[in-house]
C-alpha cells in the first residue's frame, strides 16, 4: 500500500477497487469496481457496495450500508447516534458498551449530493436523489428527489435508467 493510505488489514476490498491517497479505512467492506476519493474515512462495520463512487472528504461511520451503484458527493456526513455524548453516567469517557449504533441504509442506485448530512436510522430508497447541502432527517422514498433542511420531497423520478435497474 502507498504511504498516504491508511487501510487496516481487516478491510475487505473487492476486485478493481480504486483508492485515492489520504484515506482511512478500517473494519469495512468495499465492493467490486468502487472508487473511494481522497480524505474519506470509512469505519468498521460499514459496507460500500459494487460500482459505487464515494467522493472526497466524506465520512461513512459504523452502521452505514451503501448498496450497489450509489453515488456519494463530496463532504457527505453520516451520523450513527441520535443522542451523542462524550461521557457515560459515571463521568468517564464513553466506550462501545455505553451506546448502540443506529443503522442507516442507502439503497441501490441512490445519489447523495455534496455537503449532505444523513442522520441515523434512515433509509434512502432505490434511485432516490438527495440534493446538495440537504439534512436528511427521515426516510427518503424510492425514486424521489429530496432537498432542504430538513429534506423534503420535491418530486418523483419518472424514468429510471437502465444502469440502476
Amino acid at each position: 500500500m502507498d504511504d498516504y493510505l491508511c487501510v487496516a488489514p481487516n478491510v475487505r476490498l473487492g476486485r478493481d477497487v480504486k483508492l485515492s491517497k489520504f484515506i482511512n479505512l478500517y473494519g469495512c467492506e468495499i465492493g467490486d469496481d468502487s472508487k473511494i476519493g481522497a480524505f474519506v474515512e470509512i469505519q468498521k462495520n460499514a459496507t460500500v457496495g459494487q460500482r459505487c463512487k464515494i467522493s472526497s472528504h466524506t465520512f461513512i461511520c459504523e452502521g452505514v450500508t451503501i448498496e450497489d451503484n450509489v453515488f456519494i458527493g463530496h463532504g457527505v456526513m453520516f451520523i450513527n447516534d441520535s443522542y451523542p455524548r462524550a461521557t457515560a453516567a459515571d463521568g468517564n469517557l464513553q466506550t462501545e458498551a455505553d451506546w448502540k449504533v443506529e443503522r442507516t441504509v442507502i439503497k441501490k442506485g441512490a445519489s447523495i449530493g455534496s455537503g449532505a448530512t444523513i442522520l441515523s436510522s434512515i433509509t434512502i430508497g432505490e434511485n432516490a436523489i438527495v440534493g446538495a447541502g440537504s439534512v436528511v432527517t427521515k426516510d427518503v422514498p424510492p425514486n424521489s428527489i429530496v432537498a432542504g433542511n430538513p429534506a423534503r420531497v420535491f418530486r418523483y423520478i419518472e424514468q429510471i435508467t437502465e444502469v440502476t435497474k
